[in-house]
Formats: structure tokens, C-alpha cells, sequence
């Protein structure tokens, strides 16, 4: 049913919680002697060169240990994932490159080992209704999708399959992970770290929740039945457990496939504008949201002459809800920026308990400068307007021209924010990596938008 090509199936996963660990003390092992053993002969060199040497090496060492991380599979490779993301506030620059490589398709496992993993969930009589590909159509760190045809209708059918033990191991992995920090003192073990450690083991007990996710993909495609612009999958319950979920199959493309950056610039404006108005819905209508930014959550099934392209929704096991302590000064920290009011973020800033009690008021204005220039896409161009260069002959934002992310970086840098501000409540964390995520996807496709025409409703 499939000639796709993959790399080399692991046979079998490490399932064990002394077994992982022994895995990563063993790699752990291996790369310090590693790094120590090239270290020793770089000490001849010139300083500078010494320097650039020492950061090929340090780099080489993250790749190995990122690779063995991989094989690992489970709630260790989510752990990685997340400190490549916010990782560049603690880490160094060759360790967080190493870390995103983890974003991409993982290592897949064996149909054998899978097999039996459906059979202790489905039993055979429910197998036998179903004509299975071996091959995935997709692999990650918690389980991989294969492709099913019910044999009585034809109906194509994804199976997303939990790898065997990956739920057992969620806490072992995060003592793991902890100890190997403390011990090498890669990062400050404070209270907020702690508190940071406990809702990563939160998040991945949500994600490796199936009958949670079953629930939320109903609940999104309820949300949006009435929106053709969008495609959630169908659940198949009578092939649905704790540990398989089993939807529908949603054909489509990728963002970065051929077929979609080959489109008109006015059909990318239409998904950019479905996008980032998902994304807006997410955030004023409904309080809860898919904070996973991987682009791989979403295809687009293109149309023709007469059918307009659609965007496919296809994961929802990130999906979080967000208290009203931190949904409320969210929106009011978007729509202060949106209006230009610094008083209404100044609020906001309060109402989350970002703001230290002694925080100058010129740190406060440099802080909402900062905040009014992330938002700029959306700003009212005749009152607050971009760069001229970054404005199409219509008045929209050229995303992929804009350097937005530099200059807000810029402000960053240029103040003292870290002294002032006290760290944010650890939800507004996966609310702006949500923006973070939604912003790069626009900067990503191109897209020529309103933004102002966007936003302005739900502001509204």
C-alpha cells in the first residue's frame, strides 16, 4: 500500500525506567569522554582557533547525546524539544541547535513491536477488520500514525499509535533529565525551575492522555462545523482506547511542499488569513488552544477552479485551557498593544504578577515599546504605520520582508527587563509560544496581510 522511504526501524523501545537511564548515563558517559579526549588535543592551538575548535567540539557532543535522546523515544524527546524552544535563555548556542533537530520525524519502530502493541489494545477479531500499512505515515516521540483501510467500506482510517511503556516512563524521564541538569549545572536548579519541571510532567501526562485527546478533537470540530475553511477529523471510537486513537484520514500538504509554496500569493493570504484568525478565535472566543507550534499540526487541502483550499487540523493532543488569572491580562496585553494604550498594558502587566513592586516607570514604557513593536502587524497603519518598505501598494504586511523578531529582540536586549520583571505565570508561557508559533508560520508562508482588519473584530 506504501513505498515510502524511512530510515532504519528501531527493533524494539527502551521502555524500562532503569533501562533508560542506564541508556543516558551510558551516553552520557560516552560524550564526556568524547569532549574530553578532543578537548585535550585542541589545547595547542592558538586562541582563537582554540575557541572555534572547542565550539565544533561542544557541538558534536550535543548531537550525539540529541541522537541518543531520539532513540529513546517518549516524554524525554518532548523534554528536548521544549529546551530548544525556550532553551536559548540557559543553554548554549550549540546545545539548543542540536535540540531542535528533535522537531523532525524521529527514528520510527517496527511493525512487529507495533502489532503487538494493537493487538493488546484492539484484540484480533478488530484487527481483522482492517488492511494495515506497516509503513508510518508519520513518526514523533510518543507514537507514530499508520494508514488503515476498513475493509467493509473502504474507509481510510489513521491509526496513531502510543508507543508501549512511553506513559510509565513520564516521570522517570523528568528525574532523569532533572539529575543530569543539577549534575552538570547547565542551569540554575531555582524554585521557578522546579515549578517549570512539575508542568512539563503535567503536559506530557495531557498528551499521552488519549481518550483526553478524542474528547478535545470533538470538542474542536464542534467549534468550527460551521467554518468551511476548515477540516477536523472524524473519531472512530470503536477503535479508539487509552493508547490508540483512530480518526479519519485527512489528506493533504505541507507547508513547505512544493505544491503549496507554488501556489498564487492570493491563495497563501487565504491560508495565512485562516491561520491567524484560528489562532485570534483561540484566544478571545474560546480560552483554550493547540500550543504545539510544529507546523506538522496542520495540512492544507488544496481546492480548485471552484473549491477553495481548506486547512486540516490534525492534532489536538497539545490542546490546553487557559485559567481566566491568565487568559484575561492576556487579551488585555494584545489589545493594549493593538490600541497603543500603555496604561491598559501596564495593567495587565500587574493583573499578572509580571511587574515587581519596585519596577521604574521608564523600564515600564520600554518594556510596553517592546510588546507595541511585536504587534506591529497588526497595528492601524494610518495611526501607528510599519516601515514603509514592509507595506504593499494595498496597506498589507510583508511578513517575510519584516524583521520584526530581530527588532523585538533588539528592545529586549537594550533593556533591563530581567532585573525588574518577575517570571510570568508558567501558562502565559505556552500562550505567547502560541503567538510565537503563528507569527513564524506567517513569516514562513509569505504572507501579504491586514492584520489590523484581522485582530480589529475580536477586539472588538
Amino acid at each position: 500500500m506504501n513505498e515510502r522511504k524511512i530510515r532504519k526501524p528501531l527493533k524494539r523501545i527502551k521502555s524500562g525506567a532503569f533501562e533508560r537511564r542506564f541508556a543516558m548515563a551510558k551516553a552520557g558517559v560516552v560524550a564526556s569522554t568524547m569532549f574530553a579526549t578532543q578537548s585535550a588535543g585542541n589545547l595547542f592551538r592558538d586562541k582563537e582557533s582554540r575557541q572555534i575548535k572547542q565550539k565544533e567540539i561542544l557541538s558534536m557532543q550535543a548531537q550525539y547525546l540529541v541522537d541518543e535522546i531520539g532513540k529513546l523515544k517518549g516524554s524525554i524527546v518532548k523534554i528536548g524539544q521544549i529546551m530548544a524552544l525556550w532553551g536559548e535563555h540557559f543553554l548554549p548556542e550549540e546545545v539548543t541547535l542540536a535540540l531542535h533537530t528533535l522537531e523532525d520525524d524521529t527514528t520510527t519502530v517496527a511493525w512487529s513491536f507495533m502489532y503487538k502493541a494493537l493487538e493488546d489494545q484492539l484484540g484480533p477479531e478488530k484487527l481483522a477488520d482492517l488492511e494495515i500499512d506497516e509503513i508510518p505515515i508519520g513518526a514523533a516521540s510518543l507514537g507514530q500514525v499508520h494508514l488503515a483501510k476498513r475493509k467493509s467500506d473502504g474507509k481510510l482510517i489513521c491509526l496513531k499509535i502510543q508507543y508501549p511503556g512511553v506513559s510509565d516512563a513520564i516521570d522517570s524521564d523528568l528525574n532523569t533529565v532533572a539529575n543530569l541538569l543539577r549534575l552538570t549545572r547547565l542551569v540554575p536548579i531555582t524554585e521557578e525551575f522546579e515549578q517549570w519541571l512539575d508542568e512539563i510532567r503535567m503536559m506530557m501526562k495531557r498528551e499521552v492522555d488519549y481518550v483526553l485527546e478524542k474528547e478535545s478533537t470533538v470538542r474542536f470540530k464542534g467549534l468550527l462545523k460551521d467554518d468551511s475553511r476548515y477540516i477536523v477529523p472524524s473519531i472512530y471510537p470503536e477503535y479508539s482506547t487509552d493508547q490508540i486513537l483512530a480518526t479519519s484520514y485527512e489528506p493533504g500538504v505541507n507547508f513547505n511542499s512544493p505544491e503549496f509554496l507554488g501556489l498564487s500569493q492570493n491563495r497563501r493570504n487565504h491560508i495565512a488569513q485562516s491561520c491567524m484568525e484560528l489562532c485570534w478565535r483561540e484566544v478571545f472566543e474560546w480560552g483554550e488552544m493547540q500550543t504545539d507550534p510544529n507546523f506538522g499540526n496542520f495540512f492544507i487541502r488544496l481546492g480548485d477552479d471552484t473549491t477553495p483550499d481548506r486547512l486540516v487540523l490534525i492534532d489536538f493532543g497539545a490542546v490546553r485551557e487557559f485559567s481566566a488569572e491568565t487568559i484575561g491580562p492576556g487579551k488585555l496585553m494584545i489589545e493594549g498593544a493593538f490600541k497603543h494604550d500603555k496604561q491598559i498594558i501596564r495593567q495587565a502587566l500587574i493583573d499578572l504578577k509580571f511587574m515587581k513592586e519596585d519596577t521604574p516607570d521608564r523600564i515600564i514604557l520600554a518594556f510596553t515599546d517592546m510588546i507595541c513593536t511585536a504587534i506591529e502587524p497588526f497595528a492601524d497603519i494610518e495611526k501607528h504605520p510599519p516601515p514603509a518598505n514592509l507595506l504593499t501598494k494595498n496597506g498589507e504586511y510583508k511578513w517575510a520582508e519584516s524583521d520584526l523578531a530581530a527588532r523585538t529582540l533588539l528592545k529586549a536586549s537594550q533593556s533591563a527587563f530581567s532585573v525588574h520583571f518577575a517570571i510570568p505565570p508558567r501558562e502565559f508561557m505556552f500562550l505567547s509560544r502560541k503567538l510565537i508559533g503563528s507569527f513564524t508560520l506567517m513569516s514562513v508562508i509569505s504572507a501579504e496581510l491586514k492584520g489590523h482588519d484581522i485582530l480589529a473584530k475580536f477586539i472588538d
